[in-house]
């Protein structure tokens, strides 16, 4: 059957019959090969999900907005690698719900920022910024130094994240309060915590040993953020070097 563009342009229902056959076409082309495949998300060695104690610390800073000022999506230009650091990877952010990429920038980008600074200086900068940057605006968190850490829900929020896809076993939520006291308590019993998580920080972060306070949490998520990947194995854009 020969139907020419005329006769579509003139028939409105035969135009929409054939703009949802096309549709469907090519919506079919993108869908049907996601189903055979398990990832969309390359995984790459390194990556774990958040500790409890860092997974509390993240939840405050998406409780204080701090991913309004900061990104954490290092992109593949050479003035944002030159600045950051390795361009940020899809695996990296594999574990965050929601994630933290961010649209704006009033302060710098945070995807690598773990182990850039000392704990001290982190903490420094949470109490009033302007004692480490000057020309810094952003608001000073003196109280997350002063506020323990409310972590009955800590539990509830790993098997939460088990239901979309993070892998927390039923062990590792079962010891999610002692891996906390591990993690941020240097005087206590970290071999658990280890082998529960490779690649982990364990000291006191917030320089006050008596207390696990808001500030440890937050401070070590900070300290782990693109820590986790060996990015040297992934080559940079020549165009870029």
């Amino acid at each position: 059957m020969n139907i020419s563009h005329g006769t579509i342009e003139r028939n409105s229902i035969l135009m929409s019959v054939l703009i949802l056959v096309v549709v469907a076409i090519g919506g079919l082309v993108e869908i049907v090969p996601l189903f055979k495949i398990k990832s969309t998300i390359e995984r790459v060695e390194g990556m774990r999900p958040y500790t409890p104690l860092e997974l509390a610390g993240r939840q405050i800073y998406i409780r204080e907005g701090c991913y309004n000022c900061h990104s954490q999506m290092i992109r593949s230009l050479r003035a944002e690698v030159d600045r950051y650091g390795h361009y940020s990877l899809a695996a990296e952010s594999m574990y965050d719900h929601p994630f933290q990429w961010g649209s704006k920038r009033t302060g710098p980008d945070l995807a690598r920022v773990g182990g850039k600074y000392s704990d001290e200086w982190h903490k420094l900068h949470l109490i009033n910024p302007r004692d480490v940057v000057k020309e810094s605006i952003m608001p000073g968190y003196p109280f997350l130094a002063e506020r323990p850490l409310d972590t009955h829900m800590i539990a509830n929020l790993m098997r939460t994240q088990s239901y979309v896809g993070v892998p927390y076993s039923k062990e590792q939520i079962a010891e999610a309060l002692k891996d906390i006291e591990a993690q941020a308590s240097p005087d206590a019993d970290s071999e658990g915590l280890k082998a529960r998580y490779q690649t982990v920080n364990v000291r006191d972060f917030d320089g006050n040993p008596r207390a696990i306070t808001e500030m440890d949490a937050l401070i070590a998520y900070l300290q782990m953020l693109g820590t986790l990947v060996k990015t040297d194995v992934y080559d940079l854009d020549p165009k870029m070097q």
